[in-house]
């Protein structure tokens, strides 16, 4: 019973083990068959791609081959046509090298020719030549010489008739080139000449100033630039302020009023207004005083308040450097002066003398210029004919009426034209005459020169017998040439070339 015990665990042990062999066994023959198919498939699924490929590239390698030939067939027939252009071409080469050389054989016999008419002409030439040497007894260098002075004196002469024609029509033109020189003048200096003569600089005790003059958003600034008629410019310039105006007078009394604003401290609108307004009266009672001093100086009366203030608004006003209503003075002075040595009228004289700028003074938006201004205003003060005549033509405007006009007009140049008067030193003066008269004295022919009207004309004295009339205008150019290219000066400089021939005989 024991043993039983024993062998059936043991047999039923073997019987399951042998079952789940032969059960593995199955599974392991099942999946060798299912593997086997899987090959089998993947064979002939690889078998049919390779057919599907092999077809693909024979289609594709026969487009790549159609491809192919069409375009030997495309490239054949550009080639064919090539070659039948070079053909052409070679043809038409052909043609004109044929041509070429049928012209050359041609130029070789027509050169042939003119060699021997040349040998011919040579002959000639010399049998001439001999011919015409034994008829006028010269040899042929003296010929030469003869004919080349010849042509020297004619070209010269052609060539100052030439010159002479030039300057004529030079001068029928001259007025319009004038012009033109005159805008483009203006056009290159207006800036610079602007900012010269139309700004004020007002000196600052420090940078903080500026702050305060602008004041809160502007006002301060705004309510000066407003009352006064001015443009303040504040930029980066240290402890400075510009002040900006083509009235003078205005700009003198925004002047007045920022520096006064400036020593109280007390800068606000109604501070402002307040100085303003009191800066506006003591300059309008400055410009009244200095009206009626030179008329007082003058001896001139009569003349009406309003002329009295257009006369002192010229205190403000400069030309060249030179102050305009000091100018007038003087020109009066001069001009009476010139009026009692003539027998003319001084009182005309002088009143036309002191008003002739007055033009100047007078604010106007009219694109007159200052001498009809000042005609048109001595016109409406009921001043004399002959005084508005004066100031119409002291820059001849207008026809010289009268002896006075005249008489104005040489003693405003005489003003204007005194050493130191606009902008020039003594020292600059005398120099500028040297080196003109030494210029002048640098070329040949010339004896003497003289610089007068304050340098404003070079007068030139030759000699007669090295410089004849034709030389004299050529030489005239010259130096006004070199003037030009070697010295700086105002205006222009008139050069008068004197040449005079001097015959003295004594009656014994």
């Amino acid at each position: 019973m024991g043993l039983w015990i024993i062998i059936l665990p043991l047999a039923g042990l073997t019987l399951g083990w042998f079952i789940r062999w032969l059960y593995a066994r199955f599974q392991l023959s099942a999946s060798e068959q299912r593997a086997e198919r899987i090959k089998q498939d993947a064979i002939k699924e690889a078998e049919a791609k390779k057919k599907e490929i092999l077809l693909e590239a024979k289609d594709n390698l026969i487009r790549e081959r159609t491809q192919q030939e069409r375009e030997i067939r495309e490239r054949r027939g550009e080639l064919q046509r090539y070659e039948r252009r070079v053909l052409q071409k070679e043809e038409a080469i052909d043609k004109k090298t044929a041509q070429l050389e049928q012209q050359e054989e041609k130029f070789v016999e027509r050169d042939k020719t003119l060699n021997e008419r040349e040998n011919a002409l040579e002959h000639e030439e010399e049998r001439y030549r001999s011919e015409l040497e034994r008829i006028s007894g010269l040899s042929v260098e003296e010929a030469k010489a003869l004919i080349v002075q010849s042509l020297e004196n004619e070209a010269k002469h052609d060539a100052q008739a030439l010159l002479n024609k030039i300057e004529q029509e030079a001068n029928l033109s001259a007025e319009k080139k004038a012009r033109d020189i005159l805008i483009t003048t203006v056009q290159r200096l207006a800036t610079e000449v602007t900012s010269e003569v139309t700004v004020t600089t007002v000196t600052l005790p420090n940078d903080e100033m500026k702050g305060r003059i602008i004041g809160r958003e502007g006002r301060n600034i705004r309510t000066l630039e407003t009352l006064t008629g001015v443009d303040v410019i504040i930029d980066d310039t240290p402890e400075a302020v510009v002040i900006s105006c083509f009235d003078p007078v205005r700009r003198e009394i925004a002047k007045v009023a920022m520096e006064r604003l400036i020593t109280d401290g007390r800068i606000h609108p109604a501070r402002i207004e307040e100085v303003v307004q009191k800066v506006t009266r003591e300059i309008s009672q400055k410009i009244f005083e200095e009206g009626e001093k030179v008329l007082f100086d003058l001896g001139l009366h009569n003349m009406g308040q309003d002329s009295i203030k257009m006369l002192g608004r010229l205190y403000f006003r400069t030309s060249y450097g030179q102050n305009v209503l000091y100018h007038s003075k003087e020109v009066a002075v001069i001009a009476g002066m010139l009026a009692a040595e003539v027998g003319a009228n001084r009182e005309i004289a002088k009143r036309g003398a002191l008003l002739h700028d007055i033009g100047k003074g007078v604010e106007s938006d009219s694109d007159l210029n200052h001498a009809e201004i000042g005609m048109e205003m001595a016109r409406k003060l009921g001043e004399d004919a002959r005084v508005i005549n004066a100031i119409g033509s002291h820059h001849n405007d207008v026809e010289p009426s009268c002896i006075e006009s005249v008489i104005v007009q040489i003693a405003d140049a005489i003003s204007a034209a005194r050493p130191g008067a606009r902008r020039e030193t003594l020292d600059n003066y005398i120099k500028r005459l040297e080196n003109l008269e030494s210029i002048a004295e640098s070329f040949s022919g010339v004896d003497k020169a003289y610089a007068i009207q304050a340098g404003r004309e070079l007068r030139i004295l030759v000699n007669n017998e090295s410089v004849n009339d034709d030389q004299s205008k050529d030489l005239a150019k010259q130096i006004a040439k070199k003037i030009e290219t070697d010295m700086r000066y105002p205006g222009r400089i008139k050069v008068t070339i004197i040449r005079e021939t001097r015959i003295v005989e004594y009656a014994r």
